[in-house]
């Protein structure tokens, strides 16, 4: 590893998780040319809008265990 590189990765370890999470979102679609722009905002739009919903108690998750089971009972 390149001395520039380990300080990038340094820096980067001192970021909190939600940061390091979105730097990493950031370079694995940078490795990719092709992406679609507009997709790529309508979804981080749409994740942004869940997260939200679930903070503020609109939303609730299930388990996914629970979802699952219900899907094998469904078509089996």
């Amino acid at each position: 590893m390149s001395l520039q590189l380990q300080e990038v990765v340094n820096k980067a370890l001192n970021l909190s998780p939600e940061e390091r999470a979105e730097l990493a979102h950031e370079l694995i679609l940078s490795l990719d040319d092709t992406r679609d722009k507009e997709v790529e905002t309508a979804w981080d739009a749409e994740i942004e809008s869940r997260v939200r919903e679930i903070k503020s108690g609109k939303a609730k998750g299930r388990p996914a265990e629970d979802i699952l089971a219900e899907i094998r009972a469904k078509y089996s």
